[in-house]
């Protein structure tokens, strides 16, 4: 691990490093100089050397970035170096073994750790057979010799393996760090993509909800108004049945301009204003059967229960436009409407026995906007209709309580 990178303590440890020769060599030099018995040539001998070791030391270890410290031939040039200069300062005088001990600290920078603890063990036989001379013959002499070499290698080696370790480890999350450091910019990124495409749904969804929304309640009102004028066109010679019919469109023109203002604020249908779904569709399948003639039953089964706004909403305006369509469309005589409370889903199916369609759902913009309202409150809608049998649309939504999220 590199000074510069890693954490605290590393940082402090290679500053150990590079400090050690330059406390531990003046310290042996010192002493060596002031030993008593020593002519003039014995010390500019001495001084040449603890030159040419202190030059050896600044430029193979001193002014060598961190990060070329970790390769292995310069480091392993260096090193024998400054062992070769080690046993030559011994040779002058045995003190500067205090420099010699710099070995253990710089065999830190022999990569992989076999080659560290070998530098280890060289040290250690330098400064050994330095210090106390080749050991003799005899087992004690020969045991207590290669015993301390032993115990020194295996013991400062344990350091040596424990930071090579704990360095690569210290490079695994430095690298994580840097892919999770770019895996968050590339994450900025995607997020800033998403809440464009989130803005452009945003516009398409709120352009679909209007659409429906005029097909769904000014288209039909219009329609409803053309349909009672051109009934009060055919009676005209008759004022009192012309103005029933005038009197129910000027109705319908003041039911639409309410709808047109709620669908511009975005409000609910004026059925679901001042009554729950039931009491709503009533209204609705009422209101149509007044204006149709045509026979319609309602029914309720199943438990009642508050149903969020967006689903009361979504089934009112699925059983308004059902029911546009079978005016229009089926040519029917009778119509059923079943609004079903089941357990964790609510049905909703109306019925006619008109003519019944030669196509699926793709036949009109009624029968697609329908089809999107029901998917975008989490339900399904099915449609199940031949020629001459009928149809019968029914749909299935969520039971979402009032307040859920």
């Amino acid at each position: 691990m590199s000074g510069d990178a890693g954490p605290d303590g590393d940082r402090w440890y290679d500053t150990l490093l590079v400090w050690t020769p330059w406390l531990l060599l003046p310290a042996s030099t010192v002493i060596a100089l002031t030993q008593p018995g020593r002519t003039w040539r014995d010390h500019a001998i001495t001084l040449g050397l603890v030159g040419a070791t202190a030059g050896w030391v600044y430029l193979g270890h001193t002014r060598v970035p961190p990060a070329r410290r970790r390769r292995t031939l310069p480091m392993l040039s260096y090193f024998a170096g400054l062992l070769t200069l080690s046993v030559a300062l011994m040779t002058r005088d045995v003190i500067f073994l205090l420099f010699a001990i710099t070995g253990f600290f710089h065999a830190y920078h022999l990569r992989p750790w076999p080659l560290g603890a070998a530098g280890v063990f060289g040290t250690s036989i330098v400064i050994n057979t330095m210090a106390s001379g080749v050991p003799g013959t005899t087992v004690p002499s020969l045991g207590t010799y290669l015993g301390v070499i032993v115990v020194q290698t295996v013991a400062i080696s344990a350091g040596i393996v424990l930071a090579e370790r704990t360095t690569a480890q210290h490079e695994q999350r430095r690298q994580l760090v840097a892919r999770l450091e770019a895996a968050l910019e590339e994450n900025a990124g995607l997020h800033a993509q998403l809440l464009a495409q989130a803005r452009e749904a945003g516009v398409r969804d709120e352009r679909q909800r209007m659409a429906g929304e005029i097909h769904d309640s000014l288209a039909q009102g219009l329609t409803g108004i053309i349909t009672q004028v051109q009934a009060a066109q055919r009676v005209w010679h008759s004022p009192t049945r012309a103005r029933e019919h005038v009197d129910r469109a000027l109705t319908l023109a003041r039911d639409g301009l309410d709808e047109a203002r709620r669908s511009v604020q975005a409000l609910q249908p004026r059925q679901l204003e001042a009554a729950h779904l039931p009491a709503a569709l009533g209204e609705l399948v009422g209101c149509w059967a007044d204006d149709t003639g045509l026979a319609v039953r309602f029914d309720v089964t199943g438990e009642q229960v508050a149903l969020s706004p967006a689903i009361d909403v979504t089934l009112l305006r699925v059983a308004q436009e059902t029911l546009h369509n079978v005016q229009r469309h089926a040519d029917a005589s009778r119509v059923g409407v079943t609004l079903s409370y089941l357990t964790d889903v609510v049905l909703l199916d109306v019925r006619d026995d008109g003519q019944g369609m030669n196509g699926g759902a793709d036949q009109g913009f009624g029968l697609r906007s329908m089809m999107q309202r029901v998917r975008g409150v989490g339900g399904v809608m099915e449609i199940e209709s031949a020629p001459g049998e009928g149809t019968a649309i029914s749909v299935r939504v969520p039971a979402i309580p009032t307040g859920a999220a």
